[in-house]
């Protein structure tokens, strides 16, 4: 892969299955060519279409099924810290795999439909790292957690971040206003999302872990739960290198069946999943919690 300025997508588009690619001219979802690299060649449907990226697809399910289970999980920990909070976060997660389907998975589906849920995908990707990021604040207590005015502040600011981010992703798409008209084509180049969705939720996970390992460290005294909280970093990362570096190298490995996407997925999943490993390692219910009118228990 060359090398990429800052706010190109182009080179990353080259070797990467990213849905921030479908908003671009040379998109498979657009009726483009693709980006001249290998192509997944997925199941040949009926008119010449394609079902690609079958395995992300039922990772994808496979995914929304376990976050399902943690959710639940988490309503049995009544008195646990962050109880409301970290299932937002779930919740976020599971909208994002559910838009994965139809952004990363090939279904076939009309160029507006996929452009809407490709939209979707990159609002909910922000909105969640910033729940995220939130969750490593509530810890600290600065207000009483599950509240009215917990809840109500990280799901307002979400919301903001994810119809900010929407809103670009679709002018961007649909050329509302002709601002990013420019990106379509090669090296697409797009300062805004670039930014929201390339940069803000590092920067998001980069402060929760922060957050996190001084409160493990430093305020709780443990240590048994940093394993949980590095385990958690170290499989996000590997997921990252799947999608943006080992990508091209397994799609011309397997001829077109399969590429990063497929491990990408996997390892966000297991990066979920000790996240909340380590949500419920920290959060004890037998903890003495300040009694407050207005929490949601």
């Amino acid at each position: 892969m060359g090398s990429t300025q800052f706010g190109d997508f182009g080179n990353f588009c080259l070797g990467s299955t990213l849905p921030v690619c479908n908003l671009f001219a040379n998109s498979l979802a657009r009726g483009g060519p693709g980006f001249g690299t290998c192509q997944l060649n997925g199941i040949p449907l009926s008119n010449g279409q394609h079902l690609r990226n079958l395995g992300s697809i039922l990772l994808c399910g496979l995914a929304i099924l376990i976050t399902l289970l943690l959710l639940l999980r988490s309503e049995r920990k009544k008195a646990a810290v962050g109880r409301r909070e970290i299932q937002l976060f779930l919740i976020g997660y599971i909208i994002i795999e559910i838009c994965e389907i139809f952004t990363i998975g090939g279904f076939p589906l009309a160029t507006n439909v996929r452009l809407g849920f490709t939209a979707a995908h990159l609002g909910a990707i922000v909105a969640t790292m910033w729940v995220l990021m939130l969750n490593g604040v509530v810890g600290y207590q600065l207000m009483d957690d599950g509240t009215a005015l917990s809840l109500g502040f990280i799901l307002l600011s979400a919301i903001a971040l994810f119809i900010g981010t929407g809103y670009i992703a679709l002018d961007t798409a649909f050329g509302w206003t002709n601002r990013f008209a420019t990106s379509l084509n090669y090296p697409n180049q797009n300062i805004g999302l670039y930014v929201l969705y390339q940069l803000v939720p590092l920067i998001f996970l980069f402060i929760f872990f922060l957050l996190e390992t001084f409160l493990v460290l430093r305020v709780l005294g443990e240590r048994k739960p940093m394993l949980y909280l590095i385990a958690a970093a170290l499989l996000f990362a590997i997921g990252q290198i799947f999608q943006y570096v080992v990508s091209i190298y397994i799609c011309n490995g397997t001829s077109g069946k399969i590429n990063g996407a497929l491990f990408e997925t996997l390892f966000t999943l297991l990066s979920v999943i000790m996240i909340w490993v380590f949500w419920s390692s920290i959060t004890e219910d037998d903890w003495p919690m300040p009694v407050t009118d207005g929490a949601y228990t």
